[in-house]
């Protein structure tokens, strides 16, 4: 007999409906965190601008489970860039507790994570090509 583990009977939950949570939070608070850039209007800062509309428009993307990769590829280059070029180097500290990147780490970490598996269930790019298109 196969052991299965203390949560194999949910197999069913943690490989499809847990996932698709995951991708939906991780999309809400992407566009959380691009909206905020956006908080008095248009930023000043062109590259303020091109961040917040990666993170609305990625996250929007990853919502819906639409060319969830590649959204989600872009989104970790973002925050890779923005993790060593505005808190490491901008703040003179590697340290994410010391120089605020402690969001930057935690979004590049589940963008790697939906680069890995993809979209899952309920993606709006499984129902129109019954699988991923990228």
């Amino acid at each position: 007999m196969k052991h299965e583990g203390m949560f194999g009977k949910c197999k069913i939950f943690t490989e499809g409906y847990a996932y698709f949570f995951f991708r939906l939070v991780i999309g809400l608070l992407f566009i959380l965190h691009g909206s905020a850039k956006f908080g008095s209007g248009i930023p000043g800062n062109w590259m303020m601008l091109v961040a917040g509309l990666i993170e609305v428009v990625g996250g929007l993307f990853l919502v819906l489970g639409l060319w969830t990769r590649l959204a989600a590829i872009i989104s970790a280059l973002e925050m890779l860039y923005a993790f060593v070029v505005v808190h490491a180097i901008g703040k003179g500290t590697i340290n994410p507790l010391a120089n605020g990147g402690e969001a930057a780490l935690l979004f590049l970490l589940a963008f790697l994570v939906l680069v890995t598996y993809g979209a899952g269930i309920w993606a709006l790019e499984r129902s129109w090509s019954k699988n991923e298109c990228f």
